[in-house]
């Protein structure tokens, strides 16, 4: 569940960054409200997940998936030129998240045999 829970964070952070970049500087108030809203909800998601999930595997989860997201939006909606190395660089961070995910387990593990 802490899992499902930090990647819906991790939407929400993406809906936030977007937000805040179309606020023109927090000065326009429907996205400044939208970013407000969703940056809580998208702080409370991830500190409620990194109860169960190392902070550090959490966070580069967090940030990871959010900024992957946001950049897709973002090519999309045309907001950003396309470019094959962009979506090889984003296939990267998704296996990257995807990795941290697999040994998350395993982490543990080794770290009760160093103890």
């Amino acid at each position: 569940m802490a899992w499902v829970l930090l990647l819906v964070s991790a939407v929400f952070e993406a809906v936030w960054a977007t937000a805040l970049g179309q606020s023109e500087g927090l000065s326009r108030p429907a996205p400044t409200a939208v970013f407000v809203v969703f940056g809580v909800l998208s702080m409370l998601g991830l500190g409620r997940a990194t109860k169960q999930i190392p902070i550090g595997t959490g966070y580069a989860v967090w940030t990871g998936v959010g900024a992957a997201l946001t950049v897709v939006y973002a090519l999309v909606t045309g907001d950003e030129p396309f470019s094959v190395l962009k979506v090889v660089f984003l296939t990267g961070i998704i296996v990257a998240v995807v990795g941290l995910k697999l040994v998350g387990s395993g982490d543990d593990d080794a770290a009760e045999a160093i103890r």
